[in-house]
């Protein structure tokens, strides 16, 4: 087992630069932290190519990996290699897993969705509804730390898709496209969304126009509350649940 202990070593540098879109994109690698996260994506199936753990954190790595693939440091190097703000002292580098436009089935597509959070919770809500395909277009990068986090490592157990439009509309296959709008869609009652790719917009200007247009169905979930809209997770999670119902 490797201990690496200072900050400026090449390798805690290259891992640190991960943090960054077009360095995940160049190593086609991503960053999980913390022990229930990378847990749940081992047992996705995805294997760990290293693992970073604090002394404390020792035991919880050896249960996700071999020896060999474990580097002890110490807490400043997990300061830097770390997007949190308070480092868990357990770091696993994951290969990032783009699926094959054939893979594309009943689920959800994140137009221009900018929040993190948001992007991961509607991730989660996907895996958990049971529906296998999350396109995202033009928003954050769905293998962003905040993203994966949010997700609680069920990012590895859907399809990812982080396609153009274009590309979406070129390879949906039979899948109907149901916007989700904040007024005047149609009731989900009255829409069949068993063969349907739910199409959520960004929290400020929600799905651009032409794209409207390219969708089969416009969705508007009542609210008997009389307020304006709902936060896109939100919106998006209730969507996705009565597509599964």
């Amino acid at each position: 087992m490797e201990t690496i202990t200072s900050r400026k070593n090449e390798e805690i540098k290259a891992v640190a630069k991960l943090k960054m879109q077009k360095e995940r994109k160049k190593r086609q690698l991503f960053v999980a932290e913390g022990f229930r996260v990378c847990k749940t994506i081992c047992q996705s199936g995805l294997c760990p190519e290293k693992v970073y753990a604090t002394k404390q954190k020792l035991e919880d790595a050896q249960k996700l990996t071999y020896e060999d693939k474990i580097v002890l440091v110490s807490d400043e190097v997990m300061s830097k290699i770390s997007s949190a703000t308070s480092p868990s002292g357990l770091l696993c580098l994951f290969p990032i897993k783009i699926a094959p436009a054939e893979a594309i089935s009943p689920g959800i597509v994140l137009s221009q969705v900018s929040d993190p959070g948001n992007v991961g919770t509607l991730i989660r809500t996907c895996a958990a509804m049971g529906f296998q395909t999350v396109v995202t277009i033009e928003g954050v990068d769905p293998w962003n730390p905040k993203v994966i986090q949010a997700t609680a490592g069920t990012i590895a157990n859907v399809a990812i898709f982080p396609w153009s439009w274009e590309t979406l509309r070129k390879n949906k296959k039979d899948l109907q496209l149901i916007a989700l709008v904040a007024k005047d869609g149609k009731s989900p009652e009255k829409i069949d969304l068993t063969n349907a790719l739910l199409v959520v917009g960004s929290e400020a200007h929600g799905i651009p126009e032409q794209w409207l247009n390219d969708c089969d169905e416009k969705l508007t979930l009542h609210m008997p509350g009389e307020t304006e809209s709902l936060n896109a997770a939100v919106a998006g999670s209730i969507a996705l649940y009565l597509a599964k119902k």
